[in-house]
């Protein structure tokens, strides 16, 4: 066994030593590529390293073309590059005009202007083709077992210098690609860190592109990064995986090709493609299995809701499993399913075998859900979702639980009293407590309590230690009423009420 294990990975390195190299030159191209990768999926610029890695075709025979005419001498392989590098960096220029100065977008000037810079490489290649006395087929598909001393000291001074770079301007690269507006309003250049990053893309391709080819750079370039998407949500962790996703395609491929005598560059990316459809399927968060799994344990949100809804609408203190069946659109085993859910997270209690009560953190956390939920649909509704999406986008949304999420959206929204539906929103309960000051913008009608502050600015008719009980919103809800002792009724628009703190008490108490 040990000697099937030697023969199979160990002494293909010790009798072809040119393996070795190749390996090196791949993981240096696998680590700066899937780097800069992440940022490339991140801000869905695939297509771009794809054109960028066909530009250099034309670039190529220019830079040869260029040294032949001037020296009579044949271009040396770092000249070649120069002119690959300026090549990408006139398809960014061009497609960048391109999209500015007319209505088509990105990803269709992408595809005008690198078809057309590749093919005017090739027609180059074609009408100078007894000046130009290199394989053009080297940088179609790369030859990473041929890999000289000049090529991998090039990819190491790329990989040096993407790493640093990358380094250098992290918090700026992450923040632009996460947030680009927000970047902006911070100070950070985000065109400039945008030309940043496809110059790193650039050198990257530059680099990688005799090694593994044009058609295929860009398989390093995006899988490696794509698989390392599915398992993590930190950029930082993301970058690491990637960098191990893409050595392990560079080295399993230069296996394969030694076992079974095929090209090595179409083995690597296959390799990377191969690991990629495994982690899609067993991903434990975002693969189709755990997909597929969490669907099938997925106990739906309407339906929750509507027994919680059934439990709280009974008169009695205990409800049979009958009137749930009886109130609730659902099979009998799906209903089952979800009431022991519900009793798992103990928001239900078994009270007999068919009957069933809410337990104090059942109620809290019906009205929590219900609320977190009618206040994202209203949210959704405004920025112009179609009504029949509401409720399942609002479904994935109000998991995203976090009292200050959902207060804060509550208060951009002026505080609704219903939803889209017409249902009502119930109240912040967390916060309404007796005792506690709060914003009167917060208040709903037979709530009371007097001022304790009022900030500055116009005469609204109050003053602090006034005692005020909150009377029906007014004018499409847009108006909240406070009554005061002597009968007067001041009526204040959401901006004012947000001036004015409160401290609650109980809605049955009465001002002397």
């Amino acid at each position: 066994m040990l000697e099937l294990a030697y023969d199979a990975f160990i002494e293909p390195f010790v009798s072809n030593r040119f393996m070795l190299k190749a390996v090196l030159a791949g993981s240096l191209v696998a680590i700066a590529s899937a780097t800069v990768g992440c940022f490339i999926i991140l801000r869905r610029m695939a297509f771009l390293g794809d054109a960028i890695s066909h530009s250099m075709v034309a670039g190529v025979v220019c830079g040869y073309l260029l040294m032949k005419k001037l020296t009579g001498a044949d271009a040396h392989y770092p000249a070649m590059i120069i002119g690959s590098l300026l090549a990408g960096f006139f398809t960014v220029l061009l497609v960048g005009f391109v999209s500015k100065v007319s209505r088509i977008k990105d990803d269709t000037a992408i595809g005008v202007m690198y078809t057309g810079i590749f093919a005017l490489g090739g027609m180059l290649a074609s009408v100078f083709s007894a000046d130009i006395h290199f394989h053009l087929s080297d940088f179609i598909m790369g030859d990473v077992l041929s890999v000289d001393n000049e090529r991998l000291w090039l990819m190491g001074t790329v990989t040096a210098i993407v790493l640093f770079v990358i380094i250098l301007f992290y918090r700026q690269l992450k923040l632009t690609s996460f947030d680009p507006i927000m970047a902006a309003s911070v100070g950070i250049p985000v065109t400039l860190i945008g030309y940043v990053l496809t110059t790193c893309t650039s050198l990257v391709v530059v680099g990688a592109v005799n090694i593994v080819g044009v058609i295929l750079v860009i398989g390093l370039l995006v899988t490696p990064a794509a698989t390392a998407y599915l398992l993590c949500n930190r950029l930082s962790t993301m970058m690491v995986i990637a960098s191990v996703f893409g050595v392990t395609s560079v080295l399993f491929g230069v296996y394969l090709s030694e076992w079974f005598n095929f090209a090595t560059s179409p083995a690597i990316v296959l390799f990377s493609t191969f690991q990629f459809s495994v982690v899609l399927v067993v991903s434990p968060r975002y693969g189709l299995l755990a997909t597929w799994i969490l669907r099938r344990r997925a106990i739906s949100q309407p339906l929750i809701e509507d027994i919680l809804g059934c439990l709280r609408r009974d008169d009695q203190p205990v409800t049979s499993r009958e009137t749930i069946y009886a109130h609730v659109e659902s099979s009998s085993r799906t209903i089952i399913r979800a009431i022991n859910h519900l009793v798992k997270n103990d928001l239900l209690e078994i009270v007999s075998d068919t009957s069933y009560r809410l337990t104090e953190a059942g109620t809290r956390e019906a009205r929590r859900l219900m609320r977190a939920h009618r206040i994202w649909e209203t949210y959704l509704q405004r920025l112009g979702t179609p009504d029949s999406e509401l409720h399942e986008k609002a479904h994935l949304l109000e998991h995203v639980h976090d009292e200050q999420t959902v207060d804060y959206l509550d208060d951009r929204l002026g505080h609704p009293l219903k939803d889209p539906h017409g249902k009502e929103i119930p109240e912040d309960f967390v916060h309404l407590v007796p005792g506690e000051v709060v914003n009167s913008s917060l208040l709903r009608e037979g709530h009371s309590g007097h001022i304790t502050e009022i900030k500055s600015g116009s005469d609204l008719g109050l003053t602090v230690d006034d005692f005020i009980t909150v009377g029906p919103r007014e004018k499409s809800n847009t108006l909240w009423s406070f009554q005061l002792p002597n009968g007067n009724v001041v009526l204040l628009d959401h901006q004012d009420t947000e001036r004015i703190s409160v401290r609650l008490t109980e809605s049955s108490d009465q001002e002397n």
